[in-house]
């Protein structure tokens, strides 16, 4: 069997990335292809409904839900403002003194009135959302009333796990090596605002650091999971990663422990050290299948022979890819295929697998189960 297919995991220097940037509803797109964009620029927005908050009437004016009616002000679909009335009734012997009147505690809308229940719903106000560019790109697509696709030829480097979702700054590493690790101590008031890179290890007093001083993410080899407790306060299930509520988006690219950053991924974010990029923690746990990422744009750059459609998915195993070992002994090693065996392999678990033969950085030679590695993409 000379070719096979297996998880990649994308380290690119340079690519052609394409991302589609899509409301969650119709809404209006501000944008239109050709159009040259910065990574904070908005393409699209619109409104989602506001919160329903119920209000009481019987209770607050003492009546029955039947005669509701008599003393409504407003009507479903009238526009309120704070402190508009909403019903009032006609007090005792038509004395003023003695009326009852409600007034709206929001600006919003009258939803319904209900003279069964004696309830009145009241919508907040819409609530904004709106999609901005993500990266420094240019609209090849408009999708109309629903956003767009922006593109760029830039680095992008896919991680193993994150939390946190897009964020943008300056890379600015600061560890000296891929084996080092990021300490509170390296963190200083600089860093604000930057996505800062480290090599080994991070710990929970450096993440705090770099929380304190306003760093708008993190990309490290690794992480302890019992640190990721403390932060998020809960544990991970199966679920998609990324709108966790924290100030900075977190990346591992190796996985979690002490975990040296591959020197390809170091030295390539230590190539783009002080140019603009945008991250996003945003990763699927059970099958794997979205990725946190770093994309930087590169001004300028030209890629012939790359689409840049196939960023996550699978790839093809072939002698001379390069991948990566995700299971013990040799979890996180680099190294490239020298071998695809055809015939099945029994294992150490007496099962029979496919394998190939591998042969790391450090010139070590090993043969794997294709399950226990992942594709790094050129």
């Amino acid at each position: 069997m000379g070719q096979a297919y297996t998880p990649g995991l994308r380290v690119s220097e340079l690519m052609v990335i394409r991302k589609e940037r899509r409301l969650p509803m119709k809404g209006d797109v501000l944008v239109k292809v050709g159009d040259e964009l910065k990574a904070e620029d908005i393409v699209a927005r619109t409104y989602l409904p506001g919160k329903i908050e119920p209000l009481n009437l019987v209770h607050k004016l003492g009546c029955l839900p039947s005669e509701v009616g008599e003393y409504l002000k407003v009507k479903p679909g009238d526009k309120l403002k704070k402190g508009d009335v909403l019903a009032e009734t006609k007090g005792f012997l038509g004395i003023s003194f003695f009326k009852t009147v409600v007034t709206s505690p929001l600006d919003g809308t009258v939803e319904a009135v209900s003279t069964v229940t004696g309830q009145m719903m009241l919508r907040g106000p819409d609530i904004p959302v709106q999609i901005d560019a993500y990266f420094d790109s240019k609209v090849i697509e408009v999708m109309p009333s629903e956003g767009c696709v922006v593109e760029t030829t830039g680095t992008f480097i896919q991680g193993i796990f994150g939390i946190g979702g897009e964020r943008k700054g300056e890379i600015k590493v600061l560890t000296a090596t891929n084996a080092d690790a990021l300490t509170a101590s390296l963190i200083t008031p600089d860093c604000k605002g930057k996505i800062i890179v480290g090599g080994s290890y991070l710990d929970y007093e450096a993440f705090e650091k770099a929380k304190e001083v306003g760093a708008a993410g993190i990309v490290v080899g690794g992480f302890d999971d019992a640190d990721l407790r403390r932060i998020l306060g809960f544990d991970l299930g199966v679920a998609i990663t990324g709108h966790e509520e924290i100030p900075l988006t977190l990346i591992m690219t190796e996985g979690f422990g002490r975990i040296k950053m591959a020197e390809r991924t170091f030295n390539l974010l230590k190539k783009r050290e002080g140019m603009k990029a945008s991250i996003n923690g945003a990763t699927q746990i059970r099958a794997g299948v979205m990725r946190p990422e770093i994309i930087v744009p590169v001004a300028g750059a030209v890629v012939e022979d790359g689409d840049g459609k196939s960023l996550y998915g699978e790839g093809i195993l072939q002698i001379g890819s390069v991948i990566r070992a995700i299971r013990e002994p040799y979890f996180g090693k680099i190294g490239k295929v020298v071998a695809l065996p055809p015939e099945l392999t029994q294992v150490e678990s007496e099962t029979w697998v496919r394998v190939l033969e591998a042969e790391f950085e450090d010139g070590e030679r090993a043969v794997l189960p294709r399950a226990n590695v992942e594709l790094i993409g050129n």
